[in-house]
């Protein structure tokens, strides 16, 4: 799939898209989605649709391969804003950049993020076992449902990786504990913006959120990271 670049703001061809045609042409796989929210993805320069002379904002079928490109990528990656914009830019530049934050990178494999597994299924993608799965559940590493979703199967497959190496899900129960901990910093983090409680500042809430999940992350890798140099060491 090719990715679009930004639309320039000339001439508007017919067969453009309104902002309310764009939601629900989108709603279905991104059902928080609101206006507000695209023009802030708009104002972060990560798409730029073209505007007519009274100033509505028009999107091409590009536009919408790209917002949901982004919003995929948030979704299912938890990546900030100023990561995506980095990568479409490359992406743009006719480079093929690896997507940060994850083993298998290429655009591919989250443009799939959107599908739904059964039990059955997420299984057998996972190359894993039907226990495996109900230990995940047991462990509140995977939340149990009809279907899954991209995420689960992600979960799924390190788990059985990790099983090889004698790690079981319940030796990882304290990671829901941990994961749970994080988020009570983030939202007490983001109270002072949180209580604007405009449009704008939802958006920013929701932004704010996975710029400061993914700096944990950060801070959580470089510790593994160290206490491994130092066992080599």
């Amino acid at each position: 799939m090719t990715i679009p670049n930004a639309q320039p703001r000339v001439s508007i061809p017919q067969n453009l898209l309104g902002i309310g045609q764009v939601l629900a042409r989108l709603r279905p796989e991104f059902p928080d989605l609101t206006p507000s929210k695209l023009r802030f993805l708009e104002e972060r320069k990560l798409v730029n649709p073209a505007r007519t002379e009274s100033g509505y904002r028009k999107f091409s079928p590009r536009d919408l391969d790209r917002l949901r490109l982004v919003l995929t990528m948030q979704r299912d990656q938890y990546l900030p804003l100023k990561v995506i914009r980095k990568y479409l830019a490359d992406l743009d530049a006719g480079k093929n950049p690896e997507l940060p934050g994850t083993p298998t990178g290429p655009i591919q494999t989250i443009l799939i993020g959107d599908r739904r597994m059964k039990k059955e299924d997420l299984v057998r993608a996972a190359n894993a076992t039907p226990q495996l799965l109900n230990d995940a559940i047991s462990a509140s590493l995977i939340v149990p449902a009809e279907t899954y979703e991209e995420a689960a199967l992600t979960v799924l497959k390190a788990l059985s990786e990790l099983q090889r190496s004698g790690i079981e899900p319940r030796h990882l129960r304290g990671f829901r504990a941990a994961a749970e901990r994080e988020l009570g910093l983030i939202e007490s983090a983001l109270i002072p913006v949180a209580k604007r409680n405009d449009a704008g500042s939802r958006a920013r809430v929701a932004e704010l959120a996975k710029e400061i999940a993914a700096n944990l992350e950060l801070v959580r890798s470089s510790l593994i990271r160290g206490a491994i140099s130092r066992m080599e060491g």
